[in-house]
């Protein structure tokens, strides 16, 4: 999907980094992953990429190891398309209304979110740190190609496009969002189990083997029905309807209020003219170009350096401009716009909720190919009542809806890493349907087949078709592409030039968990 003359990513592979300490179970160095600095990268490049397990923390992107790390974390993902929000999505939402147009701060008990709702980043940010690149900038400009057209020629007769694999990409998706929507869920009875009642005994609860209590609301919806039939048969001059014409009543006859409610009834409804406050979302480029990016700078670092004090305790050295910076506005993704894509483009951005003109939370995402990616929250502790982090998940849901009637390829939202290890961060699978990244074969997997394989082993692979393999794995690895010394070159022509200890196990690491693909459009310098 990357436009057309568009740079090449370039990557710089770090292998398997030391033991971090781990954010959920305290492990001072059980959290394990791979990892690589992204000096610059294109948007279809990291949506493949985050496609095998793969997420970035500024410019810093890893991979954990999911069978050797203390949580594994599975890339989750939500089918924004046929989301159906939840009784306390409701009331998150219900609640926000209140408090614009009333003012009203009463909170309900349970209708908190469970944890801040991009708790795994707390440690991520350390990645940016520790990892950064020491490569200067003229070694990362490319002047020459060596051997690059025979490499595209090779390419070629493959007969396998760039778009012929995003439309194989695409076709393997559509039968998930397509999927009936009565699959039955784990837990719940299914429905064609047989269930024999027997009569309860004196004080035990209602008999049911007798029809149970009608609701006054559904009788007086059948009234309404017949009323209606009979004043449709004096119409029809005493003549008999069929079936067909009661059932075509019958719908008719519901109003629209009685319809399920989408997100977008509850986010864009309009607000009365006398409404207590303002509420306006702004979507800014992550652009020191950019005006809006620039003007606001220093209120959105402030707030980043009072919620991390606030929420996840940091000292104020540690959430300083330059750390914001680095951790959430140096982005390696290249800003690109298509004819087909939305009308932002694609990239990164900060999504900021403004209050009664002053940024209350900030969202920061991703808008790639294929789906909204979520990177980050941070927002005003003082407004914690408001749910904050539930409410701008629902609000980057609707979002992604939204640009999917632009940009028809973009239809998921994907929520960063599931840690079902950790119990407060399994919140995330509320938002449904949801899929699981399988760790051994990436493909989707609906979290309801998920959840009673993750119940017996924090590590599994979700795929149950035991002759499955990783169809993107490396096949070829004389075609990773290179660049040494500002030349692009194959690997197979760079290992022949090489001086020195052989680093091809170290390549065939990086192209093993990048997969084909990436490896062969991706740039990894070599020294």
């Amino acid at each position: 999907m990357a436009a057309a003359g568009s740079s090449p990513s370039i990557v710089e592979y770090f292998g398997g980094e030391d033991g971090y300490r781990c954010g959920y179970c305290k492990n001072e160095s059980g959290n394990l992953s791979h990892g690589m600095w992204a000096h610059s990268m294109t948007v279809q490049d990291y949506q493949d990429l985050i496609d095998r397990g793969w997420r970035r923390s500024g410019k810093y992107v890893y991979k954990p190891i999911m069978n050797q790390t203390c949580c594994p974390q599975y890339t989750i993902r939500c089918q924004a398309l046929r989301f159906q929000t939840s009784k306390s999505h409701k009331k998150v939402l219900k609640k926000m209304l209140k408090f614009i147009s009333k003012g009203d701060v009463s909170k309900v008990v349970g209708e908190e979110e469970p944890m801040d709702s991009h708790i795994e980043d707390v440690v991520t940010c350390d990645y940016a740190c520790k990892s950064e690149s020491c490569v200067s900038q003229s070694e990362l400009t490319p002047l020459s190609v060596d051997h690059g057209e025979r490499m595209e020629n090779e390419d070629k007769d493959t007969g396998e496009t760039k778009e012929e694999v995003n439309e194989q990409k695409v076709e393997s998706s559509s039968p998930q969002i397509c999927a009936e929507k009565d699959t039955p869920v784990p837990g719940e009875p299914s429905h064609s189990a047989k269930t024999v009642h027997a009569p309860p005994k004196p004080g035990k609860g209602a008999d049911l083997s007798k029809p149970p209590c009608r609701k006054a609301k559904d009788i007086r919806k059948e009234r309404k029905l017949q009323k209606l039939l009979q004043n449709q048969k004096c119409a029809f001059e005493g003549s008999q309807l069929q079936a067909g014409d009661q059932v075509f009543l019958l719908q008719n006859s519901k109003s629209k209020t009685n319809q399920p409610k989408t997100i977008e009834d509850f986010v864009f409804v309009s607000l009365p003219d006398d409404a207590q406050h303002k509420l306006e979302v702004r979507l800014v480029p992550v652009s020191f170009e950019d005006p809006q990016f620039k003007s606001s700078f220093n209120q959105s670092a402030t707030l980043f350096a009072k919620y991390q004090m606030a929420i996840h305790k940091d000292t104020p050295s540690d959430c300083g401009e330059n750390e914001f910076t680095r951790f959430l506005c140096d982005s390696p993704l290249e800003a690109e716009n298509a004819p087909n894509g939305p009308e932002c483009g694609y990239g990164s951005f900060h999504q900021q909720y403004w209050l009664d003109g002053k940024i209350i939370a900030v969202g920061v995402i991703d808008i790639l190919p294929y789906c909204v990616s979520s990177v980050y929250l941070y927002y005003d502790p003082e407004y914690s009542f408001l749910s904050l982090g539930v409410y701008s998940a629902l609000r980057e849901i609707a979002f992604t809806r939204q640009l999917h009637e632009k940009a028809p390829d973009l239809c998921f939202y994907y929520m960063g890493f599931y840690i079902h290890s950790c119990p407060k961060m399994r919140y995330k699978g509320q938002y449904r349907p949801s899929d699981l990244l399988c760790p051994e074969t990436y493909v989707w997997t609906p979290i309801e087949q998920c959840l009673p394989l993750l119940e017996h082993s924090k590590y599994c692979r979700f795929n149950q078709d035991e002759k499955a393999v990783d169809e993107g794995r490396i096949k070829d690895l004389g075609r990773v592409r290179v660049l040494h010394k500002r030349t692009m070159m194959p690997y197979s022509v760079y290992k022949k030039r090489r001086k020195g200890p052989s680093d091809e196990a170290s390549v065939q690491q990086y192209a093993s968990l990048v997969g084909q693909t990436c490896s062969e459009r991706m740039l990894l310098f070599r020294s």
